[in-house]
């Protein structure tokens, strides 16, 4: 993104007749920074929303190969289609799971008229039976009234699939065998239902289980549709940002050039002032400032390992570039102690280099200019 410092007309030494032209200028280069930062914020969001996308990819690219290849060339489908194969998969499954706990149902009535099943068939009368010792025992009551009733409920609080209702079943004659010592009659007729109810839900689990891994590839189905539509619109998203970004941008750097060509020459005090700040630059920006310089200059080799920097040649623009680039990296570098890191010493030893190439550059100069 180009850039350009907060600057006072005085400082760059505009002509009062240009000055309020200068001015109008910066209070557009400040409206373009204002929306540069809110369409930069964007491209983050979206930017991070996609690194997420790539994460879910990464933790499921255990599929199969097949998989892959038909997710490959899916299409991405619209909300509203979205919505409607929803609709239609939460019918049809819906529907599936009817039938199964019908056939549930017909279990559970061939277990509760079995000649033993009577003790189930209502809750335990605790106080009647002056069972003082029940809850403590039995953390949760279940008998066959409460099942029947939690399976014909219409209000939404039933049952919503078929091994919940298991559970319950097993619940009952679990909770009477737990109370009701081994020899008992009571554990006896527990023990031998649950194990008839056992031999008919092993005929009818396979169908359940059918009907679970059925709901799961659906489910995986519906996430895959729903994701492929979040990055469908996040790219566009992204394409349009990224293309207003490089509008602004380019309009940014109109007005830049615009600004400096209306810059005075620069004084060789100046100058000299210009030579001296750079040299107390962090290594990072004193390789941004080398780079401002091979810009105008194709022929500086900005990464050389040595350096000679002759700042009387450079151009004007060149020279007030330098300028508002060291005054903003210098501010900042006063706002905050960063360390140097692990390259410190390379650093400071290019860094030295560099500075005692713009220095020699000056004494050769200042001594043409006193012979």
């Amino acid at each position: 993104m180009a850039s350009i410092p907060d600057f006072e007309i005085a400082e760059i030494g505009i002509s009062k007749d240009n000055s309020a032209e200068a001015e109008q200028f910066k209070i557009r280069v400040d409206e373009i920074f204002q929306k540069v930062d809110e369409l930069e914020q964007k491209v983050n969001e979206v930017e991070q929303f996609n690194l997420n996308s790539s994460k879910k990819q990464q933790s499921s690219s255990k599929g199969s190969s097949m998989g892959k290849e038909r997710d490959k060339g899916r299409q991405v489908p619209s909300i509203k289609k979205q919505q409607q194969d929803a609709s239609r998969r939460e019918a049809a499954a819906a529907k599936r799971m009817q039938e199964l706990m019908r056939q549930f149902g017909t279990i559970v009535r061939q277990i509760t008229q079995h000649k033993w099943a009577w003790p189930f068939m209502q809750p335990v009368d605790v106080k009647g039976l002056g069972l003082h010792d029940y809850y403590e025992i039995i953390e949760k009551p279940m008998d066959f009234s409460t099942i029947k009733n939690q399976m014909e409920a219409k209000d939404g609080t039933g049952y919503k699939n078929v091994r919940d209702i298991c559970a319950d079943v097993r619940l009952v004659f679990n909770n009477a065998m737990k109370y009701n010592d081994e020899g008992s009659d009571v554990h006896l007729m527990a023990k031998t239902l649950l194990e008839k109810f056992e031999e008919k839900w092993q005929l009818l689990l396979p169908k359940v289980t059918e009907e679970e891994r059925r709901r799961d590839e659906e489910e995986a189905e519906a996430q895959l549709d729903m994701q492929l539509v979040r990055e469908a619109a996040h790219a566009k998203v992204v394409r349009d940002l990224c293309n207003e970004l490089y509008e602004v941008d380019t309009h940014l750097e109109h007005l830049r050039e615009t600004v400096i060509q209306k810059c005075r020459k620069m004084s060789t005090e100046e100058k000299r002032n210009l030579g001296t700040a750079i040299a107390r630059l962090s290594m990072e920006d004193l390789n941004k400032a080398l780079e401002i310089i091979a810009q105008s200059n194709p022929a500086f080799q900005a990464m050389a390992e040595e350096v000679e920097i002759d700042i009387d040649a450079q151009s004007e623009s060149t020279l007030w570039r330098l300028k508002f680039f060291v005054k903003d990296a210098l501010e900042l570098q006063s706002r905050s102690a960063m360390s140097t890191g692990g390259n410190n010493n390379y650093n400071n030893k290019r860094k030295k280099e560099i500075c005692d190439a713009i220095a020699k550059t000056a004494k050769k100069k200042s001594k043409k200019t006193s012979s």
